[in-house]
């Protein structure tokens, strides 16, 4: 495998490109995005059993409970970010190990019903909050300690739209692969 096919299959969708000036209509865009992610993943990965589950989507790459297990981290740790951005001032956020994390037992081996329950609860709670922000809500921001920089919350409402599509792209890439879709 070349390594423009391994980063198609790393990025099957991009990168996120976020637009130089975020409209209302791309924040209506991503808010709709979150909104809809957690039923559209419940109902692409349902009937996957145990085998197909422990498929990885790419090379190398996680599995499809590892993926699954990985957005529910992500997610609420991106809720988490929100609530302290609109806290307190210019917070320093908490990276964490995703690689790491997606090693630990229950990413690996626990159903992913906890997961994507997990995911609806959590995407109902940020979509609620992400309707209610006011204009000077979404230019708060908090600090990434990776790159040291601010992260306004406009921004980071796409990057997550993109992150759900991203990794349901992962999910459905290799079901349609291996003949599940």
């Amino acid at each position: 495998m070349t390594n423009a096919e391994l980063e198609k299959l790393r990025y099957p969708i991009g990168k996120f490109e976020c637009p130089k000036s975020i409209s209302n209509s791309d924040l209506n865009t991503w808010i709709s995005v979150l909104e809809q992610f957690p039923k559209r993943l419940e109902s692409l990965v349902e009937n996957l059993n145990d085998a197909q589950l422990d498929t990885e989507y790419r090379p190398g790459g996680w599995t499809i409970r590892q993926v699954v297990h990985h957005v529910s981290d992500s997610h609420h740790h991106s809720y988490t970010r929100f609530k302290w951005a609109l806290t307190e001032d210019k917070p320093l956020i908490k990276a964490y190990y995703e690689d790491r994390w997606a090693e630990l037992s229950d990413s690996k081996f626990a159903p992913i019903d906890m997961s994507l329950q997990h995911i609806k609860a959590i995407h109902f709670k940020l979509v609620y909050l992400l309707k209610s922000l006011t204009e000077a809500d979404l230019e708060r921001c908090f600090i990434h300690p990776e790159t040291n920089s601010e992260v306004k919350l406009n921004f980071q409402i796409g990057n997550y739209a993109w992150h759900s599509n991203h990794h349901y792209a992962h999910i459905e890439n290799v079901m349609k692969q291996k003949g599940w879709l």
